[in-house]
């Protein structure tokens, strides 16, 4: 499970730094937006001796500055820290 520095509250705006690791590489990505939910999903993956014999991942929903609904997938090479309110926001 992912657990954040910091608590994690719908409303608040966050930056997420996501990275995967390619060999002598690391490719990233940052997403900016406002918390709409944190949860854990199950997959359509199968996992032995897991909670409904199903894959869980933590997955953070973010409602990006133009409205769209973004779903992250949070391991342990996402980092979460907050983010100021873009100019002219209210």
């Amino acid at each position: 499970m992912f657990l954040p520095p910091t608590p994690i509250v719908p409303g608040s705006r966050v930056r997420v730094t996501q990275q995967l690791p390619q060999g002598d590489q690391v490719w990233s990505a940052v997403t900016e937006g406002a918390i709409v939910r944190f949860r854990q999903a199950k997959t359509g993956s199968w996992y032995a001796h897991a909670r409904d014999d199903r894959l869980w991942l933590d997955r953070l929903e973010l409602r990006l500055d133009d409205g769209e609904i973004v779903v992250l997938n949070l391991d342990q090479y996402s980092a979460i820290e907050p983010a100021a309110r873009p100019a002219g926001a209210a």
